[in-house]
């Protein structure tokens, strides 16, 4: 009896190693360690638990979502100036490089920033976290270095440029003439730009995703003697309000459209 009791535990003890033992790697209670190889490197030991979150984290990240890459590559004065009056983070100046991106899922936005500020010394201006959509923008004055962390990143989420959402534009008009009621009203409204006068033309568009406008406006700021009077570039809708002199507005307003067309070719 004793002798046979013996047999069997030794054959389960047996069909344990077996078990443990599986294309040269140890299981050692949850813990895979990979055996060291013959050039002397050092094993390497992942738990379960590690190794799911990884799969998990990797999962996550490629079912990000970008709806906007906008690349600034000098930022006008005006544009520069009113976003530093919403920005949270490092202040624009002038004629740094500029990357604008809008991500869903919305708290995804995170990941998005920590993957582009490890990937170079870009300075964060702003974040901005939706319920349905994150948004950010990265500043450098060297192009090459904030063009680099939009690369890592395109390449972390698992997309590219041309996948990014296309623009729709829900709206676009010249008003000339305004008058001075409709101009006060304007200038009443939560706006951290220029005001608008009396007489003056004034140019609207709003586009969706939100974050296109911003590069319609420095277009047209580029272009144009105008003035910024708001740009709002999140949310569902982005609305940029330009004015200035008819003729000045209407330049501004085909350079901001070109901007806009560009985005979709």
């Amino acid at each position: 009896m004793l002798s046979s009791i013996i047999r069997r535990m030794n054959s389960f003890s047996s069909l344990e190693i077996r078990e443990r033992r599986l294309n040269g790697r140890s299981l050692v209670t949850g813990t895979e360690v990979q055996e060291p190889s013959t050039s002397g490197a050092s094993c390497v030991i992942t738990t379960d638990s590690e190794a799911s979150r990884l799969v998990r984290q990797n999962s996550h990240v490629q079912q990000i979502e970008l709806r906007t890459y906008v690349f600034l590559d000098s930022l006008q004065p005006q544009l520069a100036a009113y976003m530093g009056t919403v920005s949270q983070g490092f202040l624009p100046i002038p004629g740094d490089a500029c990357l604008w991106m809008e991500v869903s899922p919305g708290m995804a936005v995170h990941r998005v920033t920590d993957i582009a500020l490890k990937a170079s010394n870009v300075r964060l201006g702003q974040m901005v976290v939706e319920r349905a959509f994150g948004s950010l923008a990265l500043y450098h004055r060297d192009q090459s270095t904030v063009l680099h962390s939009g690369d890592v990143v395109l390449d972390a989420i698992g997309s590219r440029v041309d996948r990014r959402s296309s623009c729709e534009v829900s709206w676009t008009e010249v008003i000339r003439a305004i008058t001075p009621d409709h101009a006060v009203l304007i200038n009443r409204q939560n706006r951290r730009g220029s005001m608008i006068e009396a007489g003056m033309s004034m140019f609207i568009l709003e586009t969706e995703p939100a974050g296109y406008v911003l590069i319609a406006a420095n277009e047209a700021e580029k272009a144009s003697n105008i003035t910024v009077v708001d740009v709002k570039g999140v949310g569902a809708f982005g609305r940029l309000t330009l004015a200035g002199r008819e003729g000045d507005v209407e330049e501004a307003a085909a350079a901001a459209m070109r901007a806009i067309d560009q985005i979709n070719r």
